[in-house]
């Protein structure tokens, strides 16, 4: 077998195991329509290309197997409209494919806040499988209304910090049930989310965050552990996570200040 065919077959295979896309896809019938892909490690803090540029298309679908989060940062208020973790994958609404032909935002700048590794897809393989093949069609739909519901979440984000904390909390959430990630036996959910991440999608300052996250873990909504990549936070109560989401200033009594 030629070197770029076991390179070919080894992104796939990667895909199957680490991607929502392909989770518990044939391998045999990947290989007929996914041909030139490439594995690429992104380098924290680096720009990845500038989404939503008029008439400007991408030629790859970036697929996370592994690291990361990734986000997209408006201009000017510097404030993160997206974050997609491994599992997910990003540049979906800046390719010619499905909904991609019409869904178009303000130029933004997509990063990968820590260190990534991806698989790229050209555009002309995933426009036929797309095409051709009808799951594949759905779980790609489903990724263009995840984004739609992100945003729609952060939309909501009040200006009470408790609240503004726990709406990107739940946007998290959602998006990762959705793609089927967590624990489903504990209905629990791991993410490395730092403080920054939190700040800049939810405009608040640093250190607001970090006394909502203090008050979250008291009342045991979520916790902070450490892994080899720093730390992790776990969302140990997304019901709960709820009730503060539409909470008024009155309901939350673990926050000093109303």
């Amino acid at each position: 077998m030629a070197k770029a065919d076991e390179k070919n077959l080894e992104a796939i295979d990667l895909s199957i195991e680490n991607s929502y896309l392909f989770r518990g896809c044939d391998r045999e019938m990947l290989a007929e329509y996914l041909d030139g892909l490439t594995i690429e490690k992104l380098y924290s803090n680096r720009p990845v290309f500038t989404a939503f540029r008029p008439d400007r298309s991408l030629e790859h679908l970036y697929v996370i197997i592994q690291g990361g989060p990734v986000i997209i940062r408006s201009t000017p208020l510097d404030r993160i409209i997206g974050i997609t973790y491994a599992g997910g994958c990003f540049g979906m609404r800046n390719l010619s494919v499905g909904y991609g032909n019409v869904a178009r935002s303000f130029p933004s700048l997509v990063e990968a806040y820590k260190m990534t590794d991806v698989v790229k897809i050209p555009v002309a393989s995933l426009q036929k499988l797309y095409r051709e093949r009808e799951e594949f069609q759905t779980r790609y739909n489903l990724l263009f209304e995840l984004r739609e519901k992100f945003q729609y979440h952060l939309l909501n984000c009040s200006t009470y910090p408790p609240q503004a904390v726990a709406t990107l909390l739940r946007a998290l959430v959602y998006q990762e049930r959705e793609l089927g990630e967590g624990n489903r036996e504990t209905e629990s959910y791991s993410f490395d989310l730092p403080v920054d991440i939190i700040a800049r999608a939810s405009q608040l300052n640093h250190r607001t965050v970090e006394q909502v996250l203090k008050g979250m873990q008291k009342v045991k909504l979520i916790a902070i552990e450490e892994d080899d990549t720093g730390e992790r936070m776990i969302i140990l109560d997304p019901e709960g996570l709820k009730e503060v989401y539409s909470a008024t200033r009155d309901k939350v009594s673990w926050w000093p200040l109303k």
